[in-house]
């Protein structure tokens, strides 16, 4: 404090009363958040008490990461410490979800001793926001259902649950499947692929089939086709007919064949195993035996 009566401080007194530099308090003075509440008559900047609380309320805001527009307006009583506080945890929210998208990005390169190309479509697909890899989702929902109103809406369910979004705070592995994921359900071919699917499903469907149906017969056949794998019975065997004919019913075998052959291409598989990671899922039997079962049960009476 200056002694001439006034209880003002310069700004070397202030610096020293608070531990501050100097050239900060002149930094935070120029930039019109600690105004002096008068000059010398040498022309140097004073403050008064209040100046030094107010100068303790700019650190603790600029310690915990506020901007210099954000500080002005709470001392300019624009905004409230909370709703400049509200605002502030957003953007760090924001910024950690960012810094563990870089950490497995960085970490699956690492691992898989990425190239250059790789690391970079990597880290630009992981880095889509959320509103961007929602409209990959629902663009590929789009085209896969355009017009069949009859699909299981089941089947749409799932199929939107396992087209999944990448989590915040996502593992390598995750990142790595997304990544693929992405990269797929983004291939034309194999949405063509997965429409028809989508198509087999719905020319199944009648206007009386409850929803689930689809799933239900599913379910089914691996549990027959397991059966019968157990039992030992080869598909050309007569008694793997009675078990076709407990699975399909009035089914067209011909028709099931091509539908299970669709279901069962390898890339579909794929889908499922990515989708299982990226959801942090244990990864679930694709049932390939049993699915190859059914299928060499069919081919061979198809083709006869």
């Amino acid at each position: 404090m200056i002694e001439d009566g006034t209880g003002l401080f310069t700004i070397g007194e202030l610096a020293r009363a608070t531990g501050l530099t100097v050239r900060t308090i002149r930094y935070w003075s120029d930039e019109g958040v600690l105004t002096p509440v008068t000059r010398s008559s040498g022309g140097y900047r004073l403050y008064d008490a209040g100046s030094a609380a107010r100068l303790e309320l700019i650190r603790t805001l600029r310690e915990l990461g506020l901007g210099l527009d954000d500080v002005r307006k709470v001392l300019a009583g624009e905004r409230t410490v909370a709703e400049v506080a509200a605002a502030h945890v957003a953007a760090l929210d924001a910024q950690i979800r960012s810094l563990k998208v870089t950490r497995a990005v960085l970490s699956s390169v690492a691992r898989r001793g990425s190239t250059a190309e790789e690391m970079t479509l990597m880290n630009k697909l992981a880095r889509l926001s959320a509103a961007e890899r929602r409209r990959i989702v629902d663009d590929f929902m789009a085209e896969v259902f355009d017009g069949l109103d009859t699909a299981d809406p089941d089947i749409r369910t799932r199929l939107r649950f396992t087209a999944a979004d990448l989590p915040d705070d996502p593992t390598p592995e995750q990142v790595d499947a997304w990544v693929e994921l992405a990269e797929l359900i983004q291939d034309p071919e194999f949405r063509a692929l997965m429409r028809r699917m989508i198509e087999f499903n719905a020319a199944d469907r009648g206007p009386d089939v409850p929803p689930g149906s689809s799933l239900w017969f599913m379910s089914r056949l691996v549990q027959l086709a397991g059966e019968a794998l157990r039992a030992g019975i080869a598909p050309e065997r007569p008694e793997a007919g009675e078990v076709l004919r407990g699975l399909l019913g009035d089914a067209d075998p011909a028709a099931v064949l091509e539908r299970l052959t669709a279901v069962s291409n390898a890339r579909l598989a794929r889908y499922r195993e990515l989708s299982a990671v990226v959801n942090g899922q244990e990864r679930r039997s694709a049932h390939t035996e049993e699915f190859a079962w059914v299928v060499a049960a069919l081919s061979a009476r198809v083709g006869r």
